[in-house]
Formats: structure tokens, sequence, C-alpha cells
């Protein structure tokens, strides 16, 4: 792509400033945590687009004290001279101006993601104090604004043969009301960055504290091959060599790239101009079918797919994917301003056409690569087809045996979801006391028998078979995999509860994955809860009280040492031993109990844990544990 002047002709003014302040939801998607990374976000996305254009070879973010936030890049520098619209500097135009930007319109952005140009103009209309530095043509140029209004003049500093912007901010507390910046989520979103944008040099400092200052550095040359391999590593490929491609095409740039793997779910991420689309889009929608439609074609090609009723379908070449597709085209359409899907329908040839060309080229090249993802591919159409018919058998089931639930369900006279509660409960005897314990009103009980299979390291098929869990899904009514149907969901508290030890925290985590593999809508809808049960009994006297950490239980003890009594401690090792009346008063009455909600707040970090904690890799599993031993604040050997 040719290079461009970026002058103030550049820079095109739609409406004023004001909304942003009245409604900054609709234009960060929250004031909370997400939100507030949100402007970081917006600040890098401008400093990325110079990179994309070939105008910046490096990024620096910078945390400080107080809440300040730095993002300079040596770009072209935001332009400073007068904007003939608007009659003010093009910088001011800008930072102070809702959709006003170089990217409505003109040739000084070809490819974009800040497609809106609300950005940089959003994070200076939300924050207490802002400050932009400007080098270019030979001089510094700086201004202040506050809460989107000008605070200085802009001010010419003197000479200097430095180049780009230096945009430095802090948050508004009126605004915002907790200002807590995550450095581990900064680091992930510029180590992806940095991927989507090879051969640009990314660096983090984390100032904020002067006694552990922190700096990282990133810098890929593979682009999206160097992704794949970091988002697999610790997990075994089935096939030695990643697929990547490269290609232009109606003046859309596509690159793309896979690997499968021993998992059995896939895993897809994909970029529209560097904006990650959570829900995808015609990119993702074009790879899909193209990556279908051409392991078909070389299965057919040469012999291994003998008629069209064999054919492969999207599931099957899924499993066990890991793949990403990134394209930058010059005027992207977004779904809302939060980016989280690409609509653009001429993506979607331009993806097909690309990939098509050079995943039939790769399996021509690499034959053993390309037998070993066919066979994959068909062994998992035949689970497909084998898990169907088990998801049919347990559908069918629920339909024809209950109305009738299961057995083992103790259920709740309440048929409103959003006032009752399932329990899962490990064991009869926990089971027992819990159901004695209840409000048969709204609160469910469901023993499972023992520890649940792994669905980490099982297929549908096999996971349909599982008496347990085939309860579990029949009692929870919202069906599982295809059929799916949150909807159906027959309580809106699904409360996990297990002993306080070593077996019961497996248990739990052997439940979640469950939950997380099948049934992560449920996760992300808040309706899947850890309950709390309290690690020890403390009395002295008539007086007694529950401690439910063991920080908690020296406070407890040390506040009754003064009553001059004898003071007994009971460790509760299962919920069994406690009777129904102190189950209820601890774990299970909502006046008192302590429930954990269960949240994914990083999707791909809680996938890689998962297959860690649950997978196959003994050794990444050693390693992972023995790094976080000295975290661990409660341990039963």
């Amino acid at each position: 792509m040719a290079k461009k002047e970026y002058t103030s002709k550049d820079i095109f003014v739609l409406e004023g400033l004001d909304p942003v302040r009245k409604r900054p939801g609709m234009y960060i998607g929250s004031t909370g945590t997400e939100g507030l990374h949100h402007l970081i976000w917006e600040c890098t996305d401008n400093s990325l687009d110079e990179a994309i254009g070939g105008y910046a070879k490096n990024i620096e973010i910078t945390l400080l004290p107080d809440n300040i936030v730095s993002v300079a890049d040596d770009g072209r520098g935001i332009p400073i001279d007068t904007h003939a619209q608007t009659k003010k500097s093009a910088l001011e135009t800008v930072m102070t101006t809702l959709h006003a930007g170089g990217k409505f319109g003109g040739d000084a952005y070809q490819v974009s993601g800040g497609l809106h140009g609300v950005g940089i103009s959003v994070v200076c209309a939300l924050s207490m104090w802002m400050r932009a530095d400007v080098y270019r043509d030979g001089y510094k140029y700086y201004q202040e604004y506050s809460q989107g209004k000008v605070k200085t003049k802009l001010i010419k500093d003197g000479k200097t043969n430095k180049r780009g912007t230096v945009i430095t901010f802090q948050p508004d507390p009126t605004i915002f009301k907790e200002i807590s910046f995550n450095s581990k989520k900064i680091l992930s979103h510029l180590r992806q960055q940095s991927y989507l944008t090879k051969s640009i040099a990314v660096s983090f400092f984390d100032f904020r504290d002067p006694k552990d200052k922190k700096g990282y550095f990133f810098y890929f040359e593979g682009g999206l091959l160097s992704y794949i391999k970091h988002l697999t590593r610790g997990v075994t490929k089935r096939h030695p060599n990643v697929f990547y491609c490269f290609g232009v095409k109606d003046e859309i740039v596509v690159e793309a790239s896979f690997v499968y793997t021993e998992e059995y779910e896939p895993y897809e991420e994909s970029f529209a101009n560097n904006i990650i689309t959570k829900e995808g889009g015609s990119h993702l929608t074009g790879f899909r079918s193209v990556l279908t439609r051409t392991l078909n074609d070389y299965a057919k090609k040469n012999g291994i797919l003998k008629n069209t009723d064999d054919n492969l379908g999207g599931e099957d070449v899924r499993e066990g994917l890991t793949a990403v597709v990134s394209v930058k085209i010059r005027e992207p359409q977004f779904e809302g301003q939060t980016k989280a899907k690409l609509g653009n329908p001429e993506v979607r040839p331009a993806v097909e056409a690309v990939v098509a060309e050079q995943l039939t080229d790769f399996l021509e090249r690499n034959p053993q690569d390309a037998k070993i993802i066919i066979e994959k591919c068909l062994l998992s159409s035949k689970a497909r087809k084998a898990a169907k018919a088990a998801r049919e058998t347990v559908l069918r089931k629920g339909v024809l045996e209950g109305l009738s639930l299961p057995g083992k369900l103790a259920d709740c006279s309440s048929r409103k979801p959003e006032e009752s509660e399932l329990y899962i409960v490990e064991g009869e005897s926990a089971g027992g006391s819990c159901k004695g314990a209840r409000d048969r009103r709204f609160q469910a009980i469901l023993p499972l028998r023992g520890k649940i299979l792994n669905v980490e390291r099982a297929r549908l098929d096999k996971i349909l078979a599982s008496k347990e869990i085939k309860a579990l899904i029949i009692a929870l009514g919202t069906a599982i995999a295809e059929d799916f149907n949150i909807e159906k969901l027959r309580y809106h508290r699904i409360i996990i509860m297990a002993d306080a030890d070593s077996d019961g925290n497996h248990i739990k985590t052997l439940i979640l994955t469950l939950f997380y593999r099948y049934f992560k809508a449920l996760i992300e809808a808040g309706y899947v809860y850890v309950a709390q049960p309290p690690l020890y009994k403390i009395q002295a006297g008539k007086r007694v009280e529950y401690a439910y950490l063991e920080d908690e239980k020296q406070e407890i003890v040390d506040s009754m040492s003064k009553e001059k009594v004898n003071i007994s401690i009971q460790r509760y090792k299962g919920l069994g031993e406690m009777n129904p009346e102190q189950l209820w008063e601890t774990t299970m009455n909502p006046e008192n109990r302590v429930l954990l909600q269960v949240k994914i707040e990083d999707a791909q970090e809680a996938d890689k844990v998962f297959d860690v904690l649950m997978g196959d890799d003994v050794l990444s599993r050693k390693k992972f544990i023995q790094s976080r031993a000295k975290s661990a604040r409660n341990l039963d050997i």
C-alpha cells in the first residue's frame, strides 16, 4: 500500500462530544473493568494503525502512579495545522470532537481499527486529565485537556528530531468508580496485538510501584504463525507442520493459520484490522466454510471419501482445531462500537479464495500432514454420529420418563427458574444432610456418586454414557451440545457443593470442567456458583462460631481467648459431618451463606488452565502446580 501524506485535510468532523460523559457505556461498553481498559485499547489502536500503515516501528505503554497511563509511538504524529472546518488545530479537533479523525475519508489511513473515530476523543472525555505530545516537522507540540475540555492552548515546545505521538491520561473517578489497571490483562492484549502486527516492537512498563518496576518487550516476525505456536504451547499437536497463509484479494489482506491438537474442543480467534471480533463475522464464516470444503475435496480426490453421504461436516473439521484468521480492510463494518462482529459481506469470498488456494497447496506438499488431518476429521465424524444417537437417547429419556426427572433428584416445589436453586452434591451421605437442611420451596438437591467423568479427556458419546452426567443434564433441562437451550434452564442458581478437602476440590474441578466445556453459557449468564462450607466449628461455652478460612479461625480463637473458658475446635472434613441444622445455618441459608460466583474473565487463559489441569500432559500439570504451590492457602495432604 502506497504511503500518503497526513494533514488537517484528512480530519473529518461529524458531531460534538458531550454525549460521551452522559452515556459512557455506549462508547466503551461499560464503566467497569472492561471499559476502563478499553481506554488503553483506544490509544494503542491509533498507534497500531500507524504501524499497520508502515509509519511506526515502536509502541510503548507505561503505567504510572496515580492511575496515569502513557501510550507512545514513533509514527507521523497527529497533525497540528489549523483545520479548515473547526478553525482549531487538527490536534484539538481530534481530541475534543466526537467522530473526528483521519479514518472517515481521504487517504491518511487505508486500513484502520478505529473505524468510528471516537477513540481518542472518548478517552479525552472520560479522563480527569489528559495531555497530547506531538513530535513532527522538527518540533515538539503539546496540549492539555480535562473531561473533554481544552485546558491549555497548543504550545510549540522547541525543536526535536523525534517524531510520533504520546498520549498521557488519568481516568476520571467520577466516571469509573474503581480505577485499577490489571497489568496481566494489558500484557495479554499487547502480546496478541504484537502477533497480529509482525515486526513491530511493543514495550510495556509498570511503574506504579517505585520498588517493583517491571518491563516487557514483544516483537514477533512470524505473525499468526508465531501466535498459533503460542496458543498451543504445552498441547500435543496432531501434525508437525502448522498451516499459514497470507494473501490479498480485492484489496482485502487475509492472513490465517491453524493446527490440529489432541484436544476435543476447537479454539478460534478472528480479527479485523487488529480488532478482536469475539462474535466472529464474515471472515470467520468464510474460513470455516473453505476449511470444510477444501478438506472434503482433498479427501474425495485421494479416494478417502467415496460418496457425498460420507462428507465431513463443519463440526468434524473443527474438533481439536486451533485457528486464527485476520483480515485488514479499508472500510470495516463492525456491529456496535465494541466491534464484536464483522459484517462486510465481501470479506467472506476474499478469505475463501486466499485460504482455498494456499490450503490446497499445503495439503499437496505435506501429504503426511494431510493424511493425519483427514483421519482425525473422519474419527470426529464417527464420534459425532455416535454422540448424536446418545444425545437423542438422553433427550428422549428426559421427555418420556418425565416429565419425570432423575429419581435421585430432590426437586423444589417452585417452578420459577429465577427463584430456584440446584445444589450439586457429591455423595449419598452429604446428599442426605442437604436434603434435610434445605428449604424445599426453592432448593433442589442432586447427589452425584463419586467423581464424575473427566470430560476434558472424552468425546460427547462417552460423556453421555455417564449416568451421573446424564442425570445432571436432565435435571438442568437445557439439553446439551447442538440441542442446548438456555431458555429451558430450570434453575438460575446452580451451586456446586463438595467437601472442603483435596477430594472435594478435585470433584469441584471436574464439575467446573463439564460446565466450562459444555454449559459455558450458564457461567457467562452468572448462574453457576461454588458453595463455601465452613472449615471449622469453634465453641467457647455457649458461643459458637464458624470459620471459612484459616486466618478467620485464628481471629475467632483470639477473640474467644478473652472469655476465659475452654475453646473446642472441630475441623469439618466432610459435609456429612454437619447435621442439617448446622448445614442450613452455615452453607445453605441465603441470609448467612457464602457463595462464590464462577466467572470467565479471560476465556483464553481459562481454556489453557483447564487443558493443563485436566488434560493428558502430566509434565505441564506438574509445572503448573509447582509454580503456584506457594500461593496455596489451604492444603489437605
